[in-house]
């Protein structure tokens, strides 16, 4: 049995909650709002995963000093949210707790990785990535779902796959984390250019061209910073890719159908809630301008977002775009070259 303590309340939160306590774990779930911890206590759900009873036996607080003596702390909030709250735990976790983050996206401005922003706040603790497509909604019923433990030391991979492996759960192993955290993060881009699709009436010719090209953009600009080609055919690459540009469940496509039919970006991430693929879209927008990166999907839908464009020219802008060959993904020297010097200041 491992003594599990969960940062974040929210609906992945509290179904890896439900997850560990029914694998039999001591689990703990944190949260810095204690009015989400008393919809709970009152009601034995939650408004974020509406149906799913949240059984009493699990403590639930807002003491993050909740984090120390533990043998596992996952980090299940909102990728913007993560450094402040990992910064907060940092003092009462001991070196031998692992962390597992499960938060896809990229911080604003430093264009880092999750696993890398909570490194520089707990620089002495193992870090393993969670990823993969896992709908909370599924995941908290015990339907059968399959992700991905990253860790650049497998060894700590493989202890998160035999706690969390269930007969519902079933965890791959992946050393790549660079692969597996950019595709986590950018999958949801390209489902947000997926709801707008289909809120504008669109079909699955259309969804199916931007899930195709979306892969080959992620993919691209994963080879650019160091990830492995094979990682974005997987689970965190494709799979997740398809999970959330196909489901209702996804955040991501049903603000980008609000705003193909019309409802303006800011106000439909205000009326879904966390929409990471809004803000992940800005990070990433800035980070291939960085690498020198060609992203036609990511830059028509930051247009859209954030620069007051219009939808129908950028899919007129994507469709017209020169004619070429569709396998076109190398690595150029000045890339190369790039990567290399961000290497030797890290």
């Amino acid at each position: 049995m491992a003594a599990i303590t969960i940062l974040g309340s929210g609906a992945f939160g509290l179904a890896l909650a439900l997850m560990c306590r029914n694998a039999g774990h001591e689990v703990t779930v944190w949260s810095k709002f204690e009015s989400e911890l008393t919809e709970i206590r009152t009601t034995g759900e939650s408004s974020k995963l509406p149906g799913v009873r949240i059984p009493a036996d699990i403590p639930l607080t807002t003491d993050i000093s909740c984090v120390a003596e533990q043998d596992i702390v996952i980090v299940g909030i909102p990728s913007s949210f993560v450094r402040s709250v990992v910064k907060e735990a940092a003092p009462f976790l001991t070196p031998k707790t692992v962390l597992v983050n499960t938060a896809k996206g990229l911080e604003a401005d430093t264009f880092k990785r999750m696993s890398e922003v909570i490194h520089e706040e707990c620089p002495h603790n193992p870090i393993v990535v969670i990823t993969g497509p896992s709908h909370a909604e599924e995941l908290s019923r015990g339907i059968p779902t399959t992700v991905v433990a990253a860790c650049d030391d497998v060894t700590y991979a493989e202890y998160i796959q035999d706690v969390f492996t269930t007969g519902t759960l079933r965890i791959y192993v992946n050393a790549d984390v660079i692969g597996c955290e950019l595709g986590g993060a950018m999958k949801n881009i390209i489902a947000l250019a997926c709801g707008i699709s289909d809120g504008m009436g669109f079909g699955d010719n259309t969804k199916a061209a931007l899930m195709t090209r979306g892969i080959h953009e992620i993919t691209t600009l994963g080879l650019a910073v160091g990830a492995e080609f094979d990682t974005f055919t997987g689970l965190t690459g494709i799979g997740d890719l398809i999970v959330t540009c196909t489901s209702m469940h996804s955040r991501n496509r049903r603000a980008g159908i609000l705003i193909g039919q019309g409802t303006p970006a800011e106000e439909a991430v205000k009326q879904i809630g966390t929409v990471e693929g809004y803000f992940c879209c800005k990070v990433a927008h800035g980070l291939a301008k960085k690498m020198n990166v060609n992203m036609p999907i990511t830059e028509e839908l930051y247009h859209l977002l954030f620069e007051g464009g219009d939808i129908r020219k950028s899919m007129r802008n994507l469709m017209g775009r020169p004619t070429r060959h569709e396998c076109e993904h190398s690595i150029t020297a000045e890339q190369l070259a790039l990567l290399d010097s961000m290497e030797q200041k890290k």
